[in-house]
């Protein structure tokens, strides 16, 4: 009688060891990570006020703020996305025929984006054409870096006008992939419509 017992519960014990593993279940495979669903409104612009020496139309969904940096300058705007954390950065100089400035300009443009390059896995560079006959340089960055597209145009003479995407969050880019699209689509609106004053 306890040999049966023993045998039953030996039993019982390598049938519950045989019902926790199965073929193939040796091997640990961790699911992936799931990113947050990210709903992005609808395209829609406005035009800027004015005040400026250009103008241009930017997104419904965001508001102008005035640079508030230590080194802004008169007509350094934000154009800030409060449901998205992100900004796309304005400077602009008047160039006032000064051949110098416009040297300087278009130096500190390019360093500017080339601080970039340790974090960056890519930087693409292309010249856009506007509608009214501008052409701009068009830098993309890919990579864990904090401005994800910057750009700039000028006439050479006169006007120097340049801007930088910029996302308050510790998000990581690939995660922000489609946020990071939605708000390309509004520069590039912004710099077909973009008008000097």
């Amino acid at each position: 009688m306890p040999t049966s017992r023993i045998l039953l519960a030996f039993l019982v014990s390598l049938q519950l060891l045989s019902a926790c593993s199965s073929p193939g279940s040796d091997e640990y495979t961790p699911k992936p990570k799931g990113f947050n669903r990210i709903d992005l409104p609808p395209h829609r612009y406005q035009q800027l006020a004015a005040g400026h020496p250009y103008t241009f139309q930017y997104s419904r969904y965001a508001k102008i703020l005035r640079d508030s940096s230590y080194l802004a300058q008169p007509h350094w705007i934000n154009v800030y996305y409060p449901a998205l954390k992100a900004s796309v950065q304005i400077t602009y100089a008047d160039l006032k025929g000064s051949r110098q400035l416009y040297s300087k300009m278009l130096e500190d443009a390019r360093k500017l984006t080339s601080k970039h390059e340790v974090k960056a896995s890519g930087i693409d560079e292309n010249i856009l054409q506007t509608p009214n006959g501008m052409r701009v340089a068009v830098f993309e960055l890919q990579g864990e870096v904090p401005s994800q597209m910057q750009f700039y145009t000028t006439d050479s003479t006169k006007h120097f006008f340049r801007g930088a995407l910029y996302f308050r969050t510790a998000t990581a880019n690939d995660s922000l992939a489609p946020v990071i699209d939605y708000v390309k689509k509004d520069i590039v609106q912004l710099l077909n419509t973009l008008k000097y004053q």
